[in-house]
C-alpha cells in the first residue's frame, strides 16, 4: 500500500461560551485543521491538528513531497522525514506529525480490520474516564447566555456538568482573575462537590512564591495535582518542595530530552501526555512506559479537540497501564462536531473506546464543509488576547488580572 495525496481543510466550530484562559480567550470557536492521507487502496486515514488556515494547509500540501510513494505503515520513519530533530530546529513539525501519524495509524487499522488501540498493545480498559474542564467564561455574544465570572455562576456549572455528564473529577482552568479570587472559587467547587476530586490550571502564570502560597492554601482539598503553578523545571521544582501535593505539567516536559531531566532530578510528579505536544500516540505511548519504569504518573491532556483528536485520546488512554487520572477534555464545550453520527457520548464521566478499525470515526462531509465554509467567513481569532482588553497581554509571572466584577459581553463574530 502507497501513500497517493495528503488534503487538508481548516474548520472552525462553535463553543457554547468564550473560553477565558490565562493567556487569552478561545473567541467562541476552536480553529482546527482535519488531515486525510489518501492511498492507493482506496483507505483514507483521518488526522487532525489544533489552529489553522492557509498555512496549515500550505504545510500539509507541502508534505506530499515527503510522503506520496510512501508505505503509510512505516510510521518510524515518517518520524526522521517529517521531523527529523536537527532540521526540525527551522522548521518545528512535531503536530504537524502528529496529524500524520493519526492519520495512517488509522489507515493501518482499517486495512488490518482492527482499531488503532490493538495496534498499540492492546486496550486494557473500555471506557476512559474524564474531568469536567471548567472555564470562566464570558456570555454568548449573540444570547448572553453561558457566562461563568462570580462564583455563583462556577458553582452551578459545575453542578451542572457533574449532573449532565457524571463527572467525579473537577478541573478549573484559572489565571485569569487574580489568585485570591480563584482560591474563592475553588474551595467553593470543593464544597459543594464534596468527595469528588479537584485539580487546578492557572497555565503557569503565577511567580514561585504565588505558587507555593496557593497550593498550601489548599492542601486539605482532595486534589488530583496543582497543574502548572509555575513556568520552567526550577520553579516547579522550588514550588513542589514546599507544597504536599502532586505537581503536573503539559507545558514544561512534553519532549524526551525535558522527560529525563525531570527524572534526573524530578520537578514533576504528573505528566500529562498530549497526542499532538508529543508528535503522536506512539510517542506519548513510549513516554507513558518512562514515567510507568520511574513511577511518575500520567495523564491525558486535552488541547481543544475535536472527535477525531479525542479518538486519540481515547485509544491511548485504553492502552497505558499507568493512567492515574482522568483524563481532560475540552469536548462538552462544543456545540457539534465534524465526525458521522455527532459528538461522543459521556456515560457516567466516560466515553467509550471506538472499536471500529482504525480511529473508529468518519468525516461527515456536511459538516466538514459546513465548517470550513465559517472557517473562511470568520477566519482565525487571537488566542492569546482578550476581547475585550485590547492590546493587553499578561506578564510572567502575572499582575495583569481581569476583573471578576467587570459584566461586559464580548463583539465576537459569529
Amino acid at each position: 500500500m502507497k501513500i497517493t495525496d495528503v488534503k487538508a481543510t481548516t474548520v472552525t466550530v462553535p463553543l457554547e461560551a468564550p473560553l477565558r484562559h490565562a493567556n487569552g480567550c478561545h473567541w467562541g470557536r476552536f480553529v482546527r485543521t482535519i488531515v486525510e492521507v489518501e492511498t492507493d487502496e482506496g483507505i483514507t486515514g483521518l488526522g487532525e491538528m489544533g489552529g489553522g488556515g492557509e498555512s496549515a494547509e500550505a504545510v500539509f500540501r507541502a508534505m506530499k513531497t515527503y510522503l506520496v510513494g510512501r508505505d503509510p505503515a512505516r510510521i518510524e520513519e515518517m518520524r526522521f522525514l517529517i521531523a527529523n530533530p536537527t532540521a526540525s530546529l527551522y522548521n518545528n513539525r512535531t503536530q504537524i506529525l502528529a496529524a500524520l501519524e493519526f492519520a495512517c495509524l488509522d489507515i493501518l487499522g482499517q486495512n488490518w480490520g482492527v482499531p488503532v488501540s490493538e495496534i498499540l498493545g492492546g486496550r486494557l480498559q473500555e471506557r476512559v474516564p474524564f474531568a469536567s474542564y471548567l472555564f470562566f467564561r464570558y456570555p454568548h455574544p449573540k444570547n448572553g447566555a453561558g457566562e461563568v465570572r462570580t462564583i455563583e455562576q462556577l458553582v452551578a456549572h459545575a453542578r451542572e456538568l457533574k449532573e449532565r455528564y457524571g463527572f467525579t473529577s473537577h478541573k478549573l482552568k484559572g489565571g485569569v482573575f487574580r489568585p485570591e479570587y480563584e482560591l474563592e472559587c475553588y474551595r467553593a467547587i470543593a464544597a459543594e462537590l464534596n468527595g469528588d476530586r479537584f485539580r487546578f490550571d492557572p497555565n503557569a502564570v503565577w511567580s514561585t512564591e504565588q505558587a507555593i502560597w496557593f497550593g498550601q492554601a489548599i492542601e486539605d482539598l482532595r486534589n488530583d495535582y496543582l497543574e502548572d503553578p509555575v513556568f520552567g523545571l526550577a520553579g516547579m521544582r522550588r514550588t513542589r518542595e514546599k507544597v504536599r501535593m502532586p505537581l503536573a505539567t503539559n507545558t514544561v516536559v512534553v519532549s524526551f530530552e525535558q522527560l529525563a531531566a525531570n527524572v534526573l532530578e524530578t520537578a514533576v510528579d504528573v505528566i500529562l501526555l498530549d497526542t499532538t505536544f508529543w508528535g503522536g500516540i506512539r510517542q506519548c505511548v513510549k513516554a507513558a512506559g518512562v514515567c510507568e519504569t520511574f513511577g511518575l504518573g500520567v495523564a491525558v491532556h486535552s488541547s481543544g479537540e475535536l472527535g477525531i483528536q479525542l479518538a486519540t485520546m481515547l485509544h491511548l488512554g485504553a492502552v497505558i497501564p499507568n493512567l492515574s487520572f482522568a483524563a481532560d477534555a475540552h469536548y462538552h464545550h462544543l456545540v457539534d462536531d465534524i465526525i458521522e453520527g455527532g459528538k461522543f457520548n459521556y456515560e457516567n464521566g466516560a466515553i467509550k473506546v471506538p472499536t471500529a478499525p482504525g480511529l473508529g470515526v468518519k468525516l461527515n462531509r456536511e459538516k466538514l464543509n459546513e465548517y470550513g465554509e465559517l472557517y473562511k467567513r470568520l477566519g482565525s481569532y487571537p488566542y492569546d488576547q482578550d476581547p475585550l482588553r485590547p492590546g493587553w497581554t499578561p506578564l510572567v509571572p502575572n499582575n495583569r488580572w481581569g476583573d471578576p466584577a467587570d459584566s461586559r459581553t464580548p463583539e465576537v463574530p459569529f
